[in-house]
């Protein structure tokens, strides 16, 4: 299972949330390019930043912070928040991010999210923000109405290389992930899934990664930053067994 370690943006600087509220950001480091090599200096294989300005306003606002972590790192980058047409798909990935992810699209334009996946094979991922499985979107503001797994499974087949889901209670309160409904959700599904939200714990990341064959991955924020994990021994949990 691969760990991948979050930066979120903000006004420039890394932050977090609580359980997806913005005006609960704290900031952790005014130097998201800076946290970026930190990261990979500690080994791990991707990164994931979310443009969480963007999110909220429906294009980059971050870029410029986007861009240095590109110019600081050589590990791969998975970029999320505000992407919802094909010019900024192809901006993104034309600037060197590795995977684009692309969340109120997926509820408002599926098709973008289809043909954009035919067009860059393996390089779009769909993420599922959702609380008491109900999808939201706009930066967690929006309910939808829409189920967690009926969303999901709309993009079955279509060359998605991996669903992000994110259970928007647990993300950023230190509190566990919700491991039930994140295999749940893998094992109904053929599209890879990655974790996000809760990681707190070693036994944490134990649990997601002998849960299901089909989570592909997990994405741990707060508690690096607050400094409860080591992210050495966090990819050491995450690669153990080689799941």
């Amino acid at each position: 299972m691969i760990l991948f370690p979050a930066i979120d943006l903000k006004d420039g600087k890394c932050v977090r949330l609580f359980k997806g509220r913005l005006a609960e950001a704290t900031v952790f480091n005014d130097d998201p390019a800076a946290q970026a090599s930190s990261f990979a200096a500690s080994g791990c294989e991707w990164l994931h930043i979310v443009d969480l300005d963007a999110a909220f306003q429906g294009k980059p606002r971050n870029a410029e912070s986007v861009s240095r972590i590109l110019s600081s790192v050589s590990v791969p980058i998975q970029l999320g928040g505000g992407i919802r047409d094909i010019g900024t798909i192809e901006s993104w990935i034309g600037r060197g991010v590795s995977r684009v992810v692309l969340g109120t699209a997926a509820v408002e334009n599926p098709a973008l999210v289809k043909a954009a996946a035919r067009r860059f094979p393996k390089r779009v991922a769909v993420g599922i923000d959702a609380r008491n499985g109900v999808v939201l979107t706009r930066g967690w503001v929006k309910d939808t109405s829409v189920k967690a797994r009926d969303l999901a499974f709309r993009f079955e087949d279509c060359g998605v290389a991996a669903i992000v889901y994110t259970d928007i209670d647990r993300d950023g309160a230190m509190a566990g992930p919700n491991v039930a409904a994140t295999v749940s959700l893998a094992d109904s599904l053929s599209i890879p899934v990655i974790a996000s939200g809760g990681i707190a714990a070693i036994t944490d990341i134990r649990r997601l990664r002998s849960g299901s064959d089909n989570l592909h991955g997990a994405i741990i924020g707060r508690a690096l930053y607050d400094g409860a994990l080591s992210l050495v021994e966090a990819i050491a949990a995450a690669r153990a067994g080689h799941n």
